[in-house]
């Protein structure tokens, strides 16, 4: 807040609120709690309401309900995209006996792994659109300073990203990176017969939120 010039310390742990902030601070009380609401809301969409077991349930127990969910809330922002894409993964590689890992928070600018395994595969997700061969080459050549040429060659390293078309995707196969698109996750998310793999995902993206948001606070 001393940043942006809205309290100037007076002391140790001690603020003082500065011009206008003091001239409107009524009118700010009024408007903040709203205002606070509205970017929880534009943020975290539905998240905050999947505490409730039973809210999860009524999400669940409808397929079509369940996956378009999903949808909207992976072309939300960068961060629901890596949250709901970590827990369908998550939830599909389980009934395969493996497990997956989030290694970062989603507002970290870190490199190389996002989502690590039991069995060797690495993920990096980034919300992006992979439309011309340039673009490929910038991303397998980022790819290369974030992992050794081993694990690249071995076919280690999985990209989880908004769109590719599939010549580009073919591009990449052949330099031993598969690329997981928005439609490959919602495959998989259509994947889930059972309402308790459905629960078990919107379980996960609220653990994961409650996670990220209080290793802030």
């Amino acid at each position: 807040m001393s940043r942006y010039s809205v309290f100037r310390a007076v002391g140790h742990l001690k603020y003082e609120l500065l011009p206008p902030y003091t001239k409107y601070a009524e009118s700010l009380c009024a408007w903040m709690p709203v205002r606070i609401k509205k970017h929880i809301e534009d943020h975290l969409g539905i998240v905050p309401l999947l505490r409730d077991s039973e809210t999860r349930l009524t999400y669940a127990d409808d397929p079509a309900r369940f996956l378009e969910i999903i949808r909207q809330q992976i072309d939300r922002n960068a961060a629901n995209f890596e949250i709901f894409s970590f827990a369908v993964i998550k939830v599909h590689l389980e009934k395969f006996a493996c497990r997956v890992y989030r290694d970062t928070r989603t507002s970290a600018h870190d490199q190389g792994v996002d989502l690590s395994t039991n069995f060797g595969v690495v993920y990096q997700v980034k919300k992006l659109r992979i439309h011309t061969e340039a673009d490929a080459k910038r991303v397998y050549a980022e790819l290369k300073l974030n992992f050794d040429i081993e694990r690249l060659q071995d076919g280690n390293v999985i990209l989880v990203i908004d769109d590719i078309s599939k010549e580009l995707k073919k591009y990449l196969i052949n330099l031993k990176v598969q690329a997981i698109s928005k439609d490959d996750l919602l495959k998989l998310a259509a994947g889930f017969d059972a309402p308790e793999d459905r629960q078990k995902v919107l379980r996960i993206v609220y653990e994961e939120f409650r996670r990220e948001y209080s290793s802030t606070i």
